[in-house]
C-alpha cells in the first residue's frame, strides 16, 4: 500500500513515463522533411543507371524502410556500380551491418571511417578485402548530418528519441565487384557515384 502522500509524485512518474509510449506507439508520431529517393537522377556524374531485381516489399522488410530504391549505374565503359538509397524510422534497422543485407555472402573484410579531402563533412564507412578486388561503402544521415557512430548518436538524442516525433535516417550504399584493392577509396567510381548521389538528395 503506498501512502497518501506518494499519490502525486507517483501519478506524475507514471504520467511522464506513458508520454513515450502515447507519442511513438498511439499517435505515430513522425518528422517528414517530404524528400523522396527517388527522386536522385538516374544519371550522375557519367553513369546512367537501370532498377535492381529487387522485389518492391524487400526493403520494408529487410530495413523497415518506408523509402527505398536500389539501382545498378553503368559508366560508358560498362562498369558497374549498385547503389541503395534507403529511409527508416527504426535507425539501428540501418545502420546495424548493412552489408550482410546489401552485399550477402561477400567476404569484404575491415570496416574504416573515411573522410574524402574534398569535403571532410561527409564521413563514409568503407569495407574492403585486401586480398581481392571490390568494396563496399555507406554513409548515415540524419537532419543533413553525417553520422560517424551511429550509436553515440542515439546516445546523445535520446531525451528528444523519448519525447519528440521520430526523425528519419537515410542509409547511402554503393557496391563495386571491380575496383582493384590498392585503389584509394576516393579515386574509386564508387566513391565518385557514392558523393554525387548523397549531394543531390540533399539538394531536394
Amino acid at each position: 500500500m503506498i501512502s497518501s502522500r506518494f499519490a502525486l509524485p507517483a501519478i506524475i512518474v507514471l504520467i511522464i513515463a506513458l508520454v513515450p509510449t502515447v507519442i511513438h506507439s498511439y499517435l505515430g508520431l513522425t518528422k517528414h522533411d517530404d524528400r523522396l529517393v527517388a527522386s536522385i537522377n538516374t544519371v550522375l556524374n557519367n553513369f546512367s543507371s537501370s532498377p535492381s531485381t529487387r522485389n518492391p516489399g524487400w526493403g520494408e522488410e529487410t530495413f523497415d524502410s518506408f523509402d527505398w530504391t536500389e539501382r545498378i549505374y553503368r559508366d560508358e565503359h560498362g562498369h558497374a556500380v549498385r547503389l541503395f538509397v534507403g529511409r527508416s524510422y527504426d535507425h539501428k534497422r540501418l545502420y546495424h551491418h548493412p552489408e550482410l543485407a546489401l552485399s550477402y555472402a561477400k567476404d569484404l573484410g575491415h570496416q574504416k571511417l573515411v573522410h574524402l579531402p574534398s569535403d571532410p563533412t561527409i564521413a563514409i564507412n568503407v569495407l574492403q578485402n585486401p586480398t581481392r578486388p571490390g568494396l563496399a561503402a555507406y554513409a548515415l544521415v540524419v537532419d543533413d548530418e553525417f553520422i560517424e557512430n551511429p550509436i553515440v548518436h542515439q546516445l546523445q538524442d535520446s531525451l528528444h528519441l523519448l519525447i519528440g516525433a521520430r526523425k528519419s535516417m537515410t542509409l547511402f550504399y554503393v557496391a563495386d565487384d571491380l575496383t582493384p584493392t590498392n585503389t584509394p577509396f576516393e579515386q574509386t567510381p564508387a566513391a565518385g557515384l557514392l558523393i554525387s548521389a548523397i549531394k543531390d538528395f540533399l539538394a531536394k
